[in-house]
């Protein structure tokens, strides 16, 4: 019996040993990953970027593999490709000009052509230029061509006058040559802090700095959109790293229900009468405007404005000459207008108007005439329509991303299509492969440069001509040094929503020494919109932390969750309306149990949810949420609090209502008064729930997300008596930079590796040496 026992402890304690050997972090493979996002493997060009030529169909480009970079020149009509230069013959001549030696592979130009044949370059301290049919090289008398007008300088179209900023105003001057007088003329005077014309916020300096006046494109006269923050309020930051003594930063941030927020105003000169008016463009209490276009002959002026509830948005045009206001389009759209996808085109100076409307739940072209008056609606269907690429007036024709449109393809994925103006829905799709792909369209529409892949496809690059045909194939990257050092390319999945239907497209990495009879802790890295997923379709060799986390013995996941994207149409991406804390939760989790369930080497009790910004909230909320199934977070730049974030992100996508009431003022006169109201759960709320494992992080000088938005976590789960971690990085803002991300990185790195792999050997004698070595 006691031999029995004593093996029995003999066995246990193997069992022990051998099972935390076997979950050691991988911190040398997780290193090995990173080598392959630097130089020079990310050198290595991936994707065609054509430059057309002087507004002909013939391109250039360039493209690097380890043979070095060279540049190709296409004709697409006959079919031919060559090199625009042969970098030994080239690098030759110039070193008979120099004396100098240079090496062919390392040749790095940036190319501007000059006319059809001829291109400049700078190399080596000299501009160049060089004609490709005569294989000609010359110095380029750069001293005669150097354009020595200041910066600021901004002259009208035919150069009679030229608008500046000095101080907060705005000011003109006349040009000598132009026969105009030389004096400097005012023509603001209101102008201070917070409501300036000077583009460089300098406004204490004297001197003469870039304005915020545009001039029309004919004529002498200008408009101006004149923002006034003079009321926003102010926020602060400490910046502890400054010399010799910590610096208070102050400025102005508009948040979610503020009663002062910035104002719009409209004012259009004229530079021969000096004159300078306000033009009435007011309809909605705190509305935001922006200019949408201006006419050819300088008449009119266009103007998209917003009410603050973003349910109602108007196209105006300006009468230039009497200051008229006219609606030309009036939208409204439940429950708020989609602003990040917005696209409108001016056809025919204005003639017609193409305008991009999600009215049907699905956004679509609608092509109006001048007056407003619809003709046309030009796309339809369960699908969406991504902004304009390209209007091609002389054939009617549209160009456009179009998602989800063929069936059995990721609805993520950008498929060119082309579209005619003045018929429904009649469409011809130009790229059909079951791939992401990045089009370059041709000055006269008959050519289109295609670069297609998906994370797990690598990209192709080729040339098709107008009915979508490849006519051509262009270069392949060189990716044979990445697959050498062990690299694979993550998985492309699809699960359900937690409603049981809705599809949702995730990615999927693995270790590269990925064994399937193990099981691996799951790690969810999350953001959750809701104006874009940060789920990959690309390929892509620097895919940020996850390649790199998964090598340390997790399986890696990123995935869409509902009312994360307009991509998918308007109730998808407007799931989370008036519940910016939990809408993505719920679906994360489902995903996650559901690729438990169909991979056993997916060890669901153990599993992990990282993000920044929004993606930190959401962890965040994750972990206290479901603090049974998650077992660690990391949590950096979240706003946790989004009573406190910006105006526009929360009041867009989350809601604010808008409230009128009649009230007197002092002399006793009744008027209406409008005050907005606006409020969002919090994390700190769900502080109480939270059972462990949780890392904040911010970044102290963050003007994006303050980090008193950490703070507040922090100080709800002291209150709350709970144990969680807590990291700040000195002087980094919203985005981690330098030693103080990979800093950031490890120790990602080491919460869990501690928590999903019980490895709380955390490698710090690899930190170091990292560190010494930078």
């Amino acid at each position: 019996m006691k031999i029995n026992k004593m093996l029995i402890v003999i066995f246990l304690i193997v069992f022990c040993v051998t099972g935390f050997a076997q979950q050691k972090a991988n911190y040398e493979l997780a290193e090995r990953m990173r080598e392959i996002t630097q130089a020079p493997i990310t050198k290595n060009t991936l994707l065609v970027r054509p430059n057309f030529i002087k507004g002909t169909d013939c391109f250039y480009y360039s493209f690097r593999t380890e043979e070095g970079k060279n540049y190709y020149w296409v004709n697409p009509k006959r079919k031919i490709k060559k090199l625009l230069f042969d970098n030994v013959e080239l690098v030759s001549k110039i070193s008979e000009i120099t004396r100098k030696p240079y090496n062919h592979k390392n040749l790095d130009i940036e190319v501007k052509f000059l006319d059809k044949e001829t291109f400049r370059f700078y190399f080596d301290r000299q501009d160049y230029t060089y004609n490709i049919r005569t294989k000609e090289l010359k110095r380029w008398e750069s001293e005669k061509t150097i354009d020595s007008t200041p910066y600021w300088m901004y002259y009208s179209p035919d150069s009679s006058y030229m608008l500046f900023a000095k101080r907060h105003n705005l000011y003109l001057v006349g040009n000598p040559i132009k026969g105009k007088d030389t004096t400097e003329i005012q023509l603001t005077f209101d102008g201070e802090k917070n409501y300036s014309f000077n583009r460089e916020d300098e406004g204490e300096l004297d001197g003469r700095f870039l304005c915020s006046a545009k001039w029309f494109k004919r004529g002498n006269k200008f408009y101006a959109l004149r923002e006034d923050s003079r009321k926003v309020n102010d926020m602060w930051l400490v910046d502890v790293l400054a010399q010799p003594r910590p610096k208070l930063v102050t400025y102005k941030y508009e948040m979610a229900g503020d009663k002062n927020v910035i104002q719009y105003t409209l004012l259009i000169g004229d530079a021969e009468s000096r004159e300078v008016r306000e033009v009435d463009i007011t309809r909605w209490a705190d509305q935001y405007v922006d200019i949408v276009y201006s006419s050819n002959d300088g008449k009119r002026l266009y103007l998209q404005r917003y009410k603050r509830t973003w349910d109602e948005a108007d196209i105006c045009m300006v009468d230039v000459e009497t200051g008229e206001v006219k609606s030309l389009i009036h939208e409204e759209n439940k429950p708020y207008l989609d602003y990040q996808m917005r696209s409108i085109a001016f056809l025919n100076d204005g003639e017609e108007i193409l305008f991009r409307s999600e009215r049907s739940g699905w956004g679509h072209y609608y092509l109006y005439d001048k007056d407003g008056n619809l003709k046309n609606q030009v796309t339809s269907g369960d699908w969406v329509a991504s902004p304009l690429m390209k209007v091609d007036t002389l054939r009617r024709q549209i160009y456009f991303y179009g998602y989800g449109r063929q069936q059995g393809i990721d609805p993520y994925y950008y498929i060119l299509f082309r579209a005619d103006l003045d018929k429904e829905n009649k469409l011809v799709c130009l790229t059909p492969e079951d791939a992401t792909h990045n089009v370059a369209i041709s000055p006269s529409s008959e050519y289109y440069v295609d670069g297609y892949s998906r994370v797990d496809m690598k990209p192709r690059n080729v040339v098709r001509d107008r009915k979508g045909k490849v006519i051509m194939n262009l270069e392949e990257p060189d990716l044979h040094r990445l697959y050498e050092m062990g690299w694979k390319a993550p998985e492309r999945f699809s699960v359900k929503a937690a409603d049981g239907v809705t599809d949702l497209y995730g990615v999927m990495w693995k270790p590269v020494d990925f064994d399937s009879t193990k099981s691996y802790p799951i790690i969810s890295c999350v953001y959750p919109g809701p104006f874009f997923e940060y789920v990959p379709t690309r390929f892509t060799i620097n895919d940020a932390l996850n390649t790199r986390l998964a090598q340390l013995g997790f399986i890696v996941i990123t995935v869409g969750h509902r009312g994360c994207s307009p991509m998918r149409g308007k109730y998808y991406h407007a799931f989370g309306y008036g519940n910016q804390r939990d809408y993505p939760l719920a679906d994360d989790k489902y995903v996650i149990e559901q690729l438990a369930d169909r991979y056993a080497f997916i060890n669901k009790k153990k599993v992990g949810i990282y993000g920044h910004s929004g993606g930190g909230f959401m962890a965040a909320a994750a972990i206290c949420t479901y603090p049974e199934f998650y077992s660690a977070a990391v949590a950096s730049a979240g706003n946790h609090d989004n009573n406190m974030y910006n105006k526009g992100w929360v009041e867009i996508h989350f809601g604010v209502q808008e409230r009128k009431k009649i009230v007197k003022d002092s002399l006793g006169k009744e008027h209406e008064e409008v005050t907005f109201h606006t409020s969002s759960k919090t994390n700190m709320d769900l502080a109480k729930n939270y059972k462990g494992g949780l890392l904040l992080v911010t970044g102290d000088m963050d003007q994006t997300v303050h980090p008193a938005h950490t703070m507040k976590m922090v100080d709800a789960l002291i209150e709350a008596g709970k144990h969680f971690d807590m990291l700040v990085l000195p002087g980094q803002d919203h985005g981690f930079s330098g030693d103080a991300e990979v800093f950031y990185e490890r120790k990602l790195w080491h919460h869990f590796a501690r928590l999903l792999l019980g490895d709380s050997s955390a490698d710090y004698q690899t930190d170091l040496d990292y560190f010494m070595k930078r």
